[in-house]
């Protein structure tokens, strides 16, 4: 059976202080996941502009740079799944960022795409796909492997009728570069994600799960109400043809990534109400 874990991007507000960050962990435990995914920007010092673009994208990292995410980790008994880095960064320095993250007991390094970048010029995109097997490459040598996480950016159009996303499939080497991927943002682009998770197979090693729907009350100014992220089995994704076909690929982890929306505004309320759906599909 995969690991469940929870993403830490989700967790920004609950992560101020120690004390806080080892209760959030706790309870993350005690809902029944078995790991956390961790976010390099999110567990070392970073540039003030990454948090005021994360924050403003309804996401805040909160003070978890500032924190020994090692001993919390130990103390919590949960494991680490992966922690998301950037392509620069491993292009820089591969064996500094393999050496970080073999430190928390993973071997995963993610990068979650591109920013600044255009997916619908296929030169680029195929100059990315030798970017990412070159930096696979490095980490392979040094004892970690990549994942690439998208987001909907992928399914541009690039070259004839291809997405960006089928040409990254194509163009990496499964032998340096797989994938971490998130249904919920190709939902969100229109796409099918079930066949897309079948086009990956066991490339997908990693799944970040989230529900989309509404939560809305009170009368509506048009007909239309914008979906956004939701608890799992409170929203419209086909999840249960989801779970199946990323168990019977034999999917290392799944990950809870619901990006804002949480019920009650509470992050560990959302969390723990999502792990009943995952505690009754994944034991």
């Amino acid at each position: 059976m995969p690991i469940k874990a929870v993403q830490q991007i989700m967790l920004g507000k609950v992560l101020s202080n120690e004390k806080q960050a080892a209760q959030t962990l706790d309870a993350i435990k005690n809902a029944g996941y078995d790991g956390i995914e961790l976010c390099g920007f999110m567990i070392h010092k970073t540039p003030a502009i990454v948090r005021l673009l994360t924050k403003a994208a309804g996401m805040p990292t909160g003070n978890g740079g500032k924190l020994d995410w090692h001993k919390l980790i130990k103390n919590s008994e949960l494991c680490v799944t992966s922690v998301h880095s950037d392509l620069g960064s491993i292009e820089r320095d591969a064996e500094g960022v393999a050496r970080d993250v073999l430190s928390f007991g993973t071997k995963y390094v993610v990068i979650t795409g591109m920013y600044r970048f255009d997916y619908s010029n296929e030169g680029d995109v195929v100059m990315l796909a030798e970017r990412l097997n070159k930096a696979g490459k490095a980490l392979k040598g040094v004892g970690a492997e990549l994942l690439y996480h998208n987001h909907n950016c992928e399914l541009n159009i690039c070259g004839g009728k291809t997405k960006a996303y089928d040409l990254l499939l194509d163009k990496t080497d499964p032998e340096y570069v797989n994938f971490e991927y998130d249904s919920y943002w190709f939902s969100e682009g229109g796409a099918d994600v079930l066949e897309y998770m079948k086009k990956l197979g066991n490339r997908m090693k990693m799944w970040h799960i989230n529900d989309r729907g509404f939560r809305s009350t009170g009368k509506t100014i048009t007909p239309i109400v914008k979906s956004d992220s939701m608890e799992l089995g409170y929203g419209n994704m086909p999840l249960d043809k989801l779970t199946e076909q990323a168990l019977s690929a034999n999917v290392e982890a799944v990950i809870l990534e619901s990006h804002k929306n949480h019920i009650d505004g509470n992050a560990i309320k959302s969390l723990t109400l999502s792990a009943e759906y995952l505690n009754g599909r994944i034991k």
